[in-house]
């Protein structure tokens, strides 16, 4: 398999958008469930976000300097992006409605990941998006800093009291 700098290299140079579509191809899922997270399971809105960072991506491709994992400066633009969306969407608030026996069986993968995804409606954004990089996407403090641009120790506290509210939120 042809690595990330390969295949940037093979659009940067050549416009190859097969290498795109491979690049593509291996980052879409955890870009989206990203996305996902911190839309709180809204998946029409997270996929319009997805369409635009990977539209982005690719017209910001040869900005790319390698400093960071082509990963992070992915997320970096995902979280961008969906800061935008943000910004010009009206928010309405609505009550949390989740089903918290599915937290302890474990037949139904989706339905945890669906109950999740509802579970961060109830974390301000920053907290959304440093616990989803840092449990689901697996990345270090560091790396979530680069991507948001939060000081270190802001990156921790977001996770710490996010972890926190969740557990607030989950015990009944």
């Amino acid at each position: 398999m042809i690595n990330d700098n390969e295949l940037i290299a093979r659009i940067v140079c050549h416009q190859d958008k097969h290498a795109f579509a491979t690049l593509i191809k291996k980052y879409q899922v955890p870009i989206r469930q990203f996305l996902r997270r911190l839309t709180a399971g809204q998946h029409a809105e997270a996929d319009d976000i997805a369409q635009e960072t990977f539209i982005r991506i690719y017209q910001k491709i040869a900005t790319y300097s390698g400093k960071a994992s082509f990963s992070t400066w992915a997320h970096k633009i995902a979280y961008h992006c969906f800061l935008r969306s943000q910004q010009k969407a009206y928010h309405r608030h609505e009550q949390l409605d989740v089903d918290f026996s599915l937290i302890e069986s474990t037949k139904y993968d989706i339905d945890k990941d669906i109950m999740v995804e509802q579970l961060m409606q109830a974390l301000d954004i920053e907290q959304r998006t440093c616990l989803t990089l840092s449990l689901s996407a697996g990345m270090s403090h560091q790396e979530i800093a680069t991507i948001t641009e939060f000081p270190l120790g802001t990156v921790k506290s977001h996770i710490n009291r996010g972890k926190q509210r969740l557990m607030k939120v989950v015990k009944p």
